[in-house]
């Protein structure tokens, strides 16, 4: 089922997509722009609280697309150019199938996982509507649902489980990734087309706090943000195309995270500074007025869908957690105080400047290397160029980007995880890995510049300026090539690698112990757990909630040699689960229930626990 359920999707997706070349969408562009206009739709069904219908219609709908399609070329109405398959095409469909088959197989490890991104998804798919103020499972209500939308659609054909849900959202930054090729001049040349495969994989070492074996967003966010940019470069002469590519990306990259405004800023400057460049009008007050009435109109599409969303959760919910809410963060600050503030700050410049921070060396490569490539080409190959200045726009974004990060820190975070920078690095690597797309796409605009031969449709095997110059050519292909695939075999391997040594984790092992819930419920459980570390960070909690798929869910890491106490703890739960072996536990139960109790899953009666099996599908839910 689960392979007829893919399938479907598959030609529901290609519906779209082949839909969109008929509007002339850039064919690198058509399989992102699908899913995004198919995010959108879903986003509408659920907002009216059909989600359920929403997702069948949707994907009903591409598979019918698909069909007029086929039917219409059949009789010759409508035809497609197609593009040749190229040598970047090879790498992306063969290693993308690699990298997905290896997520298919991987567990959820993160604890954002369980506080939001996997258990929203759960969430959707078993309740089919958004959550409401009596759902308390879900912490961050204030979250937009935009990736946990599309995840809910394709798990629902194919099954629910946590390799189809990091298979979803891998297709999702896949078909995103494809776009940059769109900037190509000339895909014929390999050296340019692999440096760009290398530019993926490279991102890839910046994302590895988390891996892609998550469904975390902050990787989304870039690589979005990279596609929306790409496109505005592509459509820059097609001014319908243009408005439709930054409405919807812009209006979707607000529906992925709160966050995302500072990205959605970086593409509104970039789409300002384009409509000025190409608007032709007479007067400068005429210039002036179309450029006006051009960005405000598209910026007013893409801003509707999340003021929907906003006006959706003020009046459903009182608070969230990091909500974009004035009173939220003037409370925060009355809380914290100027001592809260400093100590925070001080925390914060530790890590910028401290080398061994992996977005601090992410910077430092970003400098060096566009600093490098603009000496090089500039003198090496006598040919001016914006490098060093598209470096001072990045280290901007990278300084702004610094500011935001500390704002959110100070004004929106609880002050016991703002003072040890919680997730820094994660963020950070959105902004990194961002830069690094830009600076690469730059620099292999600059190097086509500077071939020999400039007329794309003359180039040949045989255009090179000398042997020599051919030679180092087909040398600098082959090592680029060479390392774009070695890198993206580490990250392949480097998931196997985390999958495996994550065998003895906590979520790992209560797979063993215990079944999935998929109903909704308020049951008491008790999640015995060794690591104290877990319990107190809530893990263990957002763990079971998202399990047993209940809010009353707690962690425990000791106990009280009472029996009094021992058995009055033990009996406000209805279930206690033990994953991994507790010492204290265990001689608790020993000498108080008789019941010598290593793991597993448990029913707690007044004088006994009682042994619930995997098979015993009676007992859940």
């Amino acid at each position: 089922m689960a392979i007829l359920g893919f399938l479907f999707l598959a030609l529901s997706l290609i519906g779209y997509s082949s839909t969109l070349r008929l509007l002339h969408v850039n064919p690198y562009f058509t399989w992102i722009t699908s899913i995004l206009v198919e995010i959108m739709l879903l986003y509408c069904f659920a907002m009216l609280n059909l989600l359920r219908l929403g997702i069948w219609t949707v994907t009903l709908l591409g598979v019918l697309l698909l069909i007029a399609r086929l039917i219409l070329g059949y009789m010759g109405k409508v035809s497609i150019h197609h593009e040749y398959l190229h040598l970047f095409d090879v790498w992306m469909v063969f290693l993308g199938t690699v990298m997905a088959l290896v997520l298919l197989h991987s567990p959820l490890i993160h604890y954002d996982n369980f506080s939001h991104w996997a258990t929203i998804v759960k969430f959707l798919y078993y309740n089919g509507h958004l959550p409401g103020v009596a759902d308390t499972i879900i912490s961050f209500t204030s979250y937009p649902p935009a990736t946990a939308l599309f995840i809910t659609q394709f798990v629902t054909f194919t099954g629910f489980h946590e390799g189809t849900m990091l298979v979803a959202q891998f297709i999702l930054i896949w078909a995103a990734s494809y776009t940059i090729f769109a900037s190509l001049k000339d895909r014929s040349r390999g050296l340019n087309s692999m440096i760009l495969c290398l530019a993926i994989a490279l991102s890839y070492v910046f994302n590895i706090n988390i891996r892609l074996n998550n469904l975390l967003v902050d990787y989304v966010l870039a690589i979005i943000t990279v596609a929306a940019l790409v496109g505005i470069f592509v459509y820059k002469k097609r001014p319908k195309m243009l408005i439709f590519h930054v409405a919807l990306f812009s209006g979707t990259l607000l529906l992925i995270k709160n966050s995302a405004a500072f990205f959605v800023a970086i593409i509104a400057i970039y789409y300002l500074y384009t409509i000025i460049k190409q608007t032709k009008a007479g007067s400068l007050l005429k210039k002036g007025l179309k450029v006006t009435s051009l960005f405000s109109g598209t910026y007013l599409m893409a801003a509707i869908p999340f003021i929907w969303w906003e006006i959706h959760v003020h009046s459903t919910f009182t608070s969230s957690k990091h909500e974009i809410s004035a009173s939220a963060y003037q409370s925060q600050l009355a809380h914290d105080g100027l001592k809260g503030f400093l100590s925070i700050g001080q925390a914060f410049l530790h890590q910028i400047f401290n080398l061994g921070s992996l977005s601090t060396q992410g910077l430092i490569l970003i400098n060096i290397g566009l600093i490098s490539a603009w000496a090089i080409i500039k003198y090496a190959f006598n040919h001016p160029n914006n490098l060093f200045k598209l470096l001072g726009w990045l280290d901007l974004i990278t300084l702004l980007y610094y500011g935001s990060l500390l704002g959110m820190y100070i004004l929106s975070m609880p002050f016991a995880e703002a003072i040890t920078l919680d997730g820094f690095e994660r963020y950070m690597s959105t902004v990194i890995i961002l830069n690094l797309f830009i600076g690469i796409l730059c620099i292999v605009y600059v190097i086509d510049e500077t071939y020999y031969e400039q007329d794309i449709s003359k180039r040949s095997p045989r255009n090179f300026q000398s042997i020599w110059t051919k030679n180092s050519y087909q040398l600098a292909t082959f090592l680029t090539m060479f390392f774009a695939i070695i890198m993206m075999y580490s990250e392949i391997n480097g998931t196997n690698f985390t999958n495996n040594y994550n065998r003895r984790t906590l979520p790992v092992m209560l797979t063993k112990v215990a079944n999935p819930w998929t109903k909704q419920n308020n049951t008491k459980i008790l999640i015995v757990d060794p690591q104290k570390v877990e319990v107190v960070t809530y893990y263990t909690g957002y763990l079971a909630n998202y399990y047993f798929f209940t809010n009353n869910a707690t962690g425990q890491a000791t106990f009280s040699k009472s029996k009094v106490k021992f058995k009055k703890d033990l009996n406000q739960y209805k279930y206690v689960v033990i994953p991994k072996y507790d010492k204290s536990f265990t001689h608790g139960t020993t000498k108080f229930y008789h019941q010598k109790i290593k793991t597993g899953f448990y029913r707690i009666h007044k004088n006994h626990l009682q042994k619930i099996n995997l098979k015993d599908k009676t007992e859940y839910q």
